[in-house]
């Protein structure tokens, strides 16, 4: 397999695919130049290349285009087993913004939401039906790390209780794939299969197959979610925090390649920006290994 084989099986567009190439081969031949081998290079004599760039380019955004096809490129030379590492992953290109996962929930956090989220001593204008239903959408939140966007597209038989497995649809920017149910989501999501959907059918007169029944208020109910799931923990913002936080979950315990599929990313690299040391020394790894300004 070749680098444009790579890039094809990972489904970029045919014009990122020769642009990446073209980049591919100009690295190459500047590789060539210094006696430099892609297989062996460190992250100093990378570094050479970019400052390179840095000096012939006429912006950050060509930059760090090209920066970026070299990063796929290095991960292909891991796929195909010619080097263990990529020695590019950390590097980013100052002055030009960056969405940073900051301010994610540890893990206890995270379940801490879940088995927080009261079902029984409810206050008294609480419905129980609505608090099973969105205990079992924290639950798809906190260990599936399910968008909202993917929540709202879940059908009634998309739960595959005999299995303890869910399967996600594809959205427009996400593949389907089939997780595995905690154990500790099985009682709610039978007690809201079995008896609390079907209340909630009558209460709100909706019939749909939709898994969440919602009337009329379009999910409107996952601001509401959200506003206890800030009084268990004020840290909480949103769903996509709490996405980002699984995410990065995953990544210290799974390989890339899983996790990948796991997130329904379509693209590897959606799944690397997920990527970071443990949160105390994220200031640190921003300082230290993006040294390029």
């Amino acid at each position: 397999m070749n680098f444009k084989e790579y890039l094809y099986r990972q489904g970029y567009a045919k014009s990122t695919i020769e642009s990446y190439t073209r980049y591919k081969k100009f690295f190459a031949r500047w590789c060539a130049q210094k006696g430099y081998t892609p297989s062996e290079m460190d992250y100093k004599e990378c570094l050479e290349y970019v400052k390179k760039l840095r000096t012939e380019k006429p912006t950050k955004n060509t930059v760090r285009h090209i920066v970026g096809a070299l990063k796929i490129y290095f991960n292909f030379l891991v796929e195909i087993e010619q080097r263990f590492d990529n020695p590019i992953q950390s590097i980013n290109i100052r002055g030009i913004s960056r969405t940073l996962n900051h301010n994610l929930l540890d893990y206890y956090e995270l379940e801490d939401l879940y088995y927080s989220y009261e079902t029984e001593r409810l206050e008294s204008f609480d419905n129980i039906s609505v608090a099973i239903r969105n205990k079992v959408i924290v639950g798809l939140m906190v260990y599936q790390g399910l968008s909202t966007t993917t929540l709202r597209a879940l059908q009634y038989d998309h739960i595959q209780l005999e299995k303890g497995r869910i399967y996600i649809p594809s959205t427009r920017k996400s593949n389907s794939r089939v997780l595995e149910l905690k154990p500790q989501q099985m009682i709610p999501i039978i007690q809201y299969l079995e008896k609390h959907r079907e209340l909630l059918q009558e209460k709100l007169h909706n019939y749909s197959n939709d898994l969440f029944l919602c009337g009329t208020e379009n999910f409107a109910l996952i601001n509401r979610i959200f506003v206890k799931l800030k009084r268990i923990n004020h840290k909480v913002t949103n769903n996509k925090q709490i996405r980002a936080s699984v995410i990065s979950h995953w990544l210290k315990n799974n390989n890339i390649r899983e996790v990948q599929y796991m997130t329904g990313h379509r693209y590897i690299s959606s799944t690397e920006r997920y990527l970071q040391d443990d949160l105390e020394n994220l200031h640190d790894l921003i300082e230290t290994l993006h040294p390029i300004s």
